[in-house]
């Protein structure tokens, strides 16, 4: 005969529910450089993660540093391989922070996902600037590369950041070739039709740009490149004090 334990009556305290999920390295927790890491427990997971990508990537330029962080975004040791680099991209969009350049993305994601400590950037998703869908509904485009159009006018000095829509990326190639010229394009979409070719494209510009080789990408790769950026800013700015 088997005896069934008793529940307890009531919800159990929050002293019995919490349990660090890593090891709590003080000198991990110290040496973190992650923004968005506002606690000991999400900095020493960051900074576990981010010496693992150190080892395996190297940490010889500022661009490795973005390949760090774009690695354990994804948890994917390729990726590191794919990000390039063209015209000088991190010196141009530290610069562009440093201004309080606004940084225009393709979706919300994007947007949530960038920090929003250590920068006075407005962060500014351009599907909310094409009202009621207008300009997408009368050419037929699509709501990304829409609000581009709609931002046209703002575009200039900024930091543009694609993480989802091929076509976002082509519609602001286009504005460049009309010269508009943002400070930095950041594009990482992702998808099977127009994703590779998109990048392709961005790169042929004289705009600087980070974006990564194929089909392959997504939001999680533009949001790291941009939180790098804005850690490398601050860092500098330590540097000169």
């Amino acid at each position: 005969m088997t005896t069934k334990s008793k529940k307890k009556s009531g919800s159990p305290a929050l002293e019995e529910l919490v349990e660090f999920t890593t090891k709590m390295d003080p000198t991990l927790i110290d040496i973190c450089t992650d923004l968005g890491a506002q606690t000991d427990e999400a900095k020493a997971i960051y900074m576990t993660s981010r010496n693992l990508a150190k080892q395996i990537v190297g940490d010889r330029t500022i661009e490795d540093r973005i390949r760090q962080r774009c690695m354990v975004a994804v948890g994917d040791l390729s990726m590191a391989y794919l990000m390039h680099f063209n015209k000088d991209p991190v010196k141009a969009g530290v610069e562009a922070l440093k201004k309080g350049a606004p940084i225009f993305v393709d979706i919300n994601m994007v947007k949530y996902g960038i920090t929003k400590m250590g920068h006075k950037s407005d962060v500014i998703c351009v599907m909310d600037e094409d009202k009621d869908a207008a300009i997408a509904k009368k050419f037929g485009i699509t709501r990304t590369a829409a609000g581009f159009l709609a931002c046209r006018d703002r575009l200039e000095g900024s930091i543009v950041a694609i993480g989802n829509a091929p076509s976002a990326a082509l519609a602001v190639c286009r504005m460049v070739e009309h010269g508009i010229r943002p400070a930095l394009v950041i594009a990482t979409p992702v998808r099977f039709v127009n994703a590779a070719e998109s990048k392709e494209v961005v790169r042929d510009t004289d705009i600087p740009s980070i974006t990564c080789i194929g089909t392959r990408g997504g939001t999680p790769i533009a949001v790291a490149c941009v939180n790098e950026l804005v850690a490398i800013a601050n860092a500098k700015d330590e540097c000169e004090e």
